[in-house]
């Protein structure tokens, strides 16, 4: 379930391009004197220390968070937390595009606003963004939005019966597409 949220926007540190107001709703004046980004270090390594991040298709989150703060904090290895083990960066990360692809290969598509139509969590998400997300960044592309529709996915899979004893170890690992990462990850060898 969603225990908390928060968002807001931040300023830019280049240009707002136009394709990119065009599909984030966000233009140049409404961040021109925002907070930047950089400053949520603090929030950010607490949410890492607490547990792994998540979005659908993690990548673009990964290299944002990584291009403004290259070292996080040493956080618990979530993929091997029965060993007690410590990781310094901010994955491996829960990701719901991989986890669906890998899941439901029969699937067309791996789009997050087409995968919650699949799944029935549209109603969800709407009551959700109207109790969380500002009323004009309730729509995809929109980061709180985003975030909301990859926790649903997480939880319909979870109401499934094969997947209801479903792991954070576990779901870590059906994030990887790669499978030999996917497999050194899987390995309970000492190093």
């Amino acid at each position: 379930m969603v225990v908390e949220t928060e968002t807001r926007l931040c300023r830019a540190t280049g240009k707002v391009r136009s394709e990119d107001e065009a599909v984030h709703g966000i233009s140049a004046d409404a961040v021109a004197k925002k907070a930047l980004f950089a400053d949520e270090f603090a929030r950010f390594a607490t949410l890492r220390a607490s547990g792994p991040l998540a979005a659908h298709y993690a990548q673009a989150e990964n290299s944002l968070i990584k291009s403004v703060w290259p070292y996080p904090r040493v956080s618990p290895d979530f993929s091997r937390i029965d060993r007690g083990s410590s990781i310094a960066d901010w994955g491996p990360w829960i990701d719901t595009g991989r986890i669906y692809a890998e899941l439901f290969p029969q699937l067309k598509t791996g789009k997050l606003a087409e995968l919650v139509e699949i799944f029935g969590v549209q109603a969800e998400l709407d009551a959700l963004a109207k109790e969380h997300c500002p009323k004009e960044r309730r729509m995809y592309h929109a980061a709180l939005y985003d975030a909301l529709a990859a926790a649903l996915l997480l939880v319909a899979l979870g109401r499934r019966p094969e997947f209801a004893r479903m792991t954070v170890p576990w779901l870590l690992q059906a994030s990887i597409a790669n499978p030999a990462k996917r497999a050194a990850l899987q390995q309970d060898e000492l190093f």
